[in-house]
């Protein structure tokens, strides 16, 4: 993800000078280095000394760690700090760097890597709303921008959009399966289930017209879409998939309290 915004700045006229990428890893810093023109270090005291803003996307584990480390050397201007740290709660963060902080959370998912990700925020009431703006232009590199009103709907994000490509993924893993069982060769099966998926994606996003509606015009009565979907529907496809999402948020709202207790 970090590789993503530094690719969407760079991209979008930021000079690369500007940006300073702190990474233990030697190997990761050169690579940034040499692939963008970055300052890199391995200080993330330095890294953050004279920023105005700053991205937290290390592991959550080492959310803690990483936040009291920079507190003491965060003056009267603080910079803006954006989490991309999955299930750190805003409070928690808040504690770790000594309160008053601007601050903007953010649930990306995978497809960011690419640009094409689904990446949702949330801002503390201390963030004005150029500092909003100014989150939202830098994690827009990853792809579509959405905020919500309150915290607490991060974790439905993360069971829907957050785990949500793994779920497309398994459909798109069975189809290409019972493709190659019907007959097909793998590749294929494999091709026609990519496009086919990257089809439909595309036509319900630039459509104005719900996925529902689309499903319906393409449903003939009769036909052989019609006898497919009502396998899916008597086999309790809707329950199944609204048990799956429901069961990763849960899961989101218990990690993020294991998180959040952790040192």
């Amino acid at each position: 993800m970090a590789t993503s915004l530094v690719a969407g700045l760079i991209a979008d006229g930021q000079d690369a000078e500007g940006l300073i990428v702190s990474d233990p890893d030697q190997t990761k810093r050169d690579a940034l280095a040499m692939r963008f023109g970055v300052r890199t270090t391995e200080d993330n005291v330095e890294a953050v000394r004279d920023a105005d803003l700053v991205v937290l996307c290390v592991k959550p584990q080492m959310a803690g760690q990483v936040c009291r480390e920079l507190s003491p050397t965060l003056g009267q201007d603080r910079p803006l700090f954006v989490s991309v740290m999955a299930g750190i709660r805003e409070q928690s963060i808040q504690e770790w760097l000594g309160g008053g902080i601007s601050l903007v959370r953010a649930m990306p998912n995978t497809p960011a890597m690419i640009q094409s990700g689904a990446i949702v925020l949330h801002a503390t009431p201390e963030t004005s709303k150029s500092q909003r703006d100014r989150a939202e232009t830098l994690l827009r590199a990853g792809g579509l921008t959405r905020w919500v009103d309150q915290e607490g709907q991060m974790d439905a994000v993360t069971a829907l959009s957050g785990s949500g490509p793994a779920y497309f993924f398994l459909v798109m893993e069975i189809l290409e399966q019972v493709g190659a069982e019907l007959g097909l060769d793998a590749e294929n099966a494999r091709l026609l289930t990519i496009q086919t998926a990257l089809g439909a994606a595309r036509m319900a996003m630039e459509s104005d017209d719900s996925p529902r509606e689309l499903r319906e015009r393409v449903t003939s009565p009769g036909g052989t879409t019609e006898h497919a979907l009502d396998v899916l529907e008597s086999g309790g496809i809707r329950a199944l998939l609204a048990r799956a999402v429901t069961a990763a948020r849960e899961r989101s709202q218990e990690l993020s309290r294991m998180l959040t207790d952790a040192p």
